[in-house]
């Protein structure tokens, strides 16, 4: 008997109606599985991920579902450096990345021998598609005598430029690495996080003007109006966010920094100031606490907080499905970008050994 192929639809929401930080990006969105087409079509994924000899590595924002698929069949669900140093790691011939485009490329540059396959290659990120290589390496011409630093949201050419990658979890300790060195330093793309490291260490740097369409919306007045409504809450805040609404935080730190904090801290609420796509993993892991969502809009809007990028939505069961079954939507990455992308890529990974940064790789998870 034949496996059932499940196809997939999509709704495509005008923009313009909705009143959300989303409004900002069209993105289209799968068709959510019935209860009962569920059942079948997640045992219909997981058979193909044996057969095909593929691991499943998952964002925190994506749907709960692929993230609960990913762990139940033996791949991950983490932030950036872990799904970068998992997908390195793991012997499978194929990675399926749910998550957004940067993502897919960078599991392929650290894996140029792997399958590297995406449930939608549109699905991007604001702060890649706001830092356009031909545009940015002008930038770095213009200022030779800069170490570059460029965060993980950015396209391989970008990441080619680069002296160093680091994501969110990382980006504290590298550049205050380099300071030390006594350089001065290039960051990209994100203004909001680049300006809070730079606080934090002092360094002398350069910022590119990009911004989380996610992150830049959380606004601080109707964050203190919520502190004030819930006083014993903590407030979680990814560094992403603009200074004011950081300057509220109980805790600053990457998505899986947050997560740990919202498991060890005492205190029973928690308001989180990221997409909330990460609300699942901390309800899974504390569920007897209370995870309130970190307002993204004014007085009087329709939606009160609207954090979820459009782009980790375009990611859905149906259409993991279908690139599995057609082996469609698979990452490529030139090979000469490839090979100096690695760099900066690999630099990070050893550093984050050297400081023994704790991450969930092959064997400690």
């Amino acid at each position: 008997m034949s496996e059932p192929t499940f196809a997939v639809d999509y709704d495509h929401p005008d923009a313009a109606q909705t009143s959300c930080s989303t409004a900002r990006a069209w993105a289209k969105q799968p068709r959510e599985p019935s209860a009962a087409e569920k059942p079948a079509l997640i045992e219909h994924i997981k058979r193909m991920l044996i057969e095909q000899n593929a691991v499943l590595v998952a964002h925190y924002y994506v749907h709960p579902d692929l993230q609960d698929l990913a762990e139940a069949t033996g791949g991950i669900v983490s932030d950036s450096l872990d799904m970068a140093n998992f997908g390195h790691q793991h012997p499978a011939k194929t990675v399926v990345v749910a998550g957004v485009r940067f993502m897919g490329e960078t599991a392929k540059i650290l894996n140029p021998e792997k399958r590297v396959l995406m449930p939608d290659l549109d699905a991007n990120c604001s702060l890649d598609l706001g830092c356009p290589s031909d545009e940015f390496n002008a930038f770095c011409d213009a200022h030779p005598d800069h170490t570059v630093v460029v965060y993980a949201n950015t396209s391989a050419a970008v990441k080619a430029r680069a002296d160093w990658m680091v994501t969110s979890s990382i980006a504290l300790p590298i550049v205050k690495h380099l300071k030390e060195q006594g350089k001065k330093i290039l960051w990209a793309p994100d203004r909001h996080l680049g300006n809070y490291i730079q606080q934090q260490t002092g360094a002398e740097m350069l910022m590119w003007q990009g911004a989380c369409i996610v992150h830049d919306e959380f606004k601080t007045d109707e964050l203190k109006a919520l502190k004030a409504l819930h006083p014993h809450a903590k407030v979680l805040v990814h560094p992403e966010s603009p200074a004011a609404v950081i300057a509220l935080a109980d805790v600053v730190g990457s998505t899986t920094q947050i997560i740990k904090a919202s498991q060890t801290l005492s205190n029973q609420e928690f308001i989180v100031a990221t997409d909330n796509g990460i609300l699942h993993k901390m309800r899974t892991l504390s569920p007897y606490k209370k995870f309130i969502e970190a307002p993204t809009a004014g007085s009087g809007a329709n939606c009160k907080s609207c954090a979820h990028c459009p782009w980790m939505a375009m990611n859905g069961l149906l259409n993991l499905a279908q690139v599995l079954e057609s082996g469609t939507n698979e990452i490529h990455v030139d090979a000469e970008i490839g090979k100096r992308a690695v760099l900066p890529i690999q630099r990070m990974l050893d550093f984050a050994k050297q400081i023994k940064l704790p991450t969930r790789g092959i064997g400690n998870a």
